[in-house]
């Protein structure tokens, strides 16, 4: 296929499935548009009540119980506002962060500013570094794109254990589809519920998963439909704008907003602003960047003119993060060099669930529309 760019998003011809219409529209922001006619109704009060309603449900669960949800932060300012609004209509959240050696030192304060002056209580996971470093250098030997299924894959495993320890029904996330809705293209990353492919990366690098959690796809059938675990994106209920809920962070509780989505974790700062579009041709500020035209928080102008310059602001910032980079991961340039100059190989070429969770999403699909 030809380049070619979407004429209403900024989606282009290197995502997997993309189709154009007649005038040049891509089926990602099609697709996207309609769920924000579901999710997002025009009448505020029809929101209003959504949240209310909701909030009692989550309420009642956890009565009796030490908390009544989970709220997942990672220092980004989705997850924060997510714990916000939870903490303004009074539920009684649990606050899990996963620590896995990348933290920025802005992550680490925003998360401290913001449990302690919203009075909540915060688990924080700590990987064990030698091994969690081994795991993401089985990840890069094996020129897979999805090095963060480690951490995404890790994070669920987390959540999905305190609910059950706890025995909370709901976790909040900061996920909505007002900023992030559109579907993410199939070649921009895995499955963060294959456990099975981590375990053989992993393996065929000399590697063993030892401590770091992880979550497989019948682990998540069974908390999500025996434990009834209900993972929720909790921003879907109200009229998010992104700007606005920052300014009310930065207002309320101090919060140090980053230039980028994603940007809280040096990794994957690096990850998407370096390693994605130099070895992968992979922009995902493109995804990013067309969740927001769509839901009319950035115009198709700002965004192509911000695609016109590098994902890093300022060349100083990608140096210092190459050179601290390889120097947590024991790399040396030339190391670095080789590494992007290997061509990708797909993560099924490695043991997967993705035949199992493809047959659980088509037997889904006929339970629904048969209701």
């Amino acid at each position: 296929m030809k380049f070619q760019e979407c004429t209403r998003c900024v989606m282009d011809s290197h995502a997997a499935d993309i189709q154009f219409d007649e005038q040049g529209r891509c089926n990602y922001c099609t697709s996207m548009l309609a769920r924000l006619a579901e999710y997002q109704p025009t009448d505020p009060a029809v929101l209003d009540r959504r949240l209310k309603a909701f909030v009692e449900t989550v309420r009642t669960s956890g009565h009796g119980r030490r908390y009544d949800c989970i709220v997942g932060v990672s220092g980004g300012a989705d997850s924060a506002y997510a714990l916000y609004l939870a903490r303004q209509h009074g539920l009684r959240p649990l606050a899990v962060h996963m620590d896995n050696g990348w933290n920025s030192e802005l992550a680490v304060n925003n998360i401290e500013n913001l449990v302690r002056k919203l009075g909540v209580d915060l688990y924080t996971h700590v990987v064990e570094w030698r091994e969690y470093r081994g795991l993401q250098q089985a990840f890069f030997d094996a020129d897979v794109i999805d090095v963060e299924l480690l951490y995404d894959n890790a994070m669920l495993a987390v959540n999905y254990n305190l609910a059950r320890r706890y025995g909370i029904r709901y976790i909040l996330s900061g996920s909505n589809t007002t900023t992030e809705g559109m579907r993410v293209p199939r070649n921009y990353n895995w499955n963060k519920f294959d456990r099975k492919n981590i375990l053989d990366i992993a393996r065929r690098d000399g590697m063993k998963v030892r401590s770091l959690p992880t979550i497989g796809v019948k682990r998540y059938v069974w908390d999500r439909l025996v434990r009834r675990i209900q993972w929720v994106p909790f921003l879907d209920f109200i009229d998010y704008n992104k700007q606005r809920c920052i300014d009310t962070l930065v207002e309320a509780v101090g919060y140090r907003p980053y230039p980028y989505k994603h940007y809280e974790s040096i990794f994957t700062r690096f990850y998407q602003g370096f390693l994605l579009p130099s070895k992968f041709g992979v922009d995902k500020r493109r995804l990013h960047f067309s969740s927001l035209i769509c839901s009319g928080q950035m115009s198709r102008e700002r965004a192509k003119e911000l695609l016109d310059h590098s994902p890093y602001p300022d060349p100083d910032d990608l140096q210092q993060d190459i050179e601290y980079f390889l120097k947590k991961m024991g790399w040396s340039e030339n190391d670095l060099e080789a590494y992007l100059a290997r061509p990708e190989r797909p993560h099924d070429q490695f043991a997967t669930e993705a035949p199992l969770y493809n047959r659980l999403l088509q037997l889904q699909k006929k339970y629904l529309a048969g209701r």
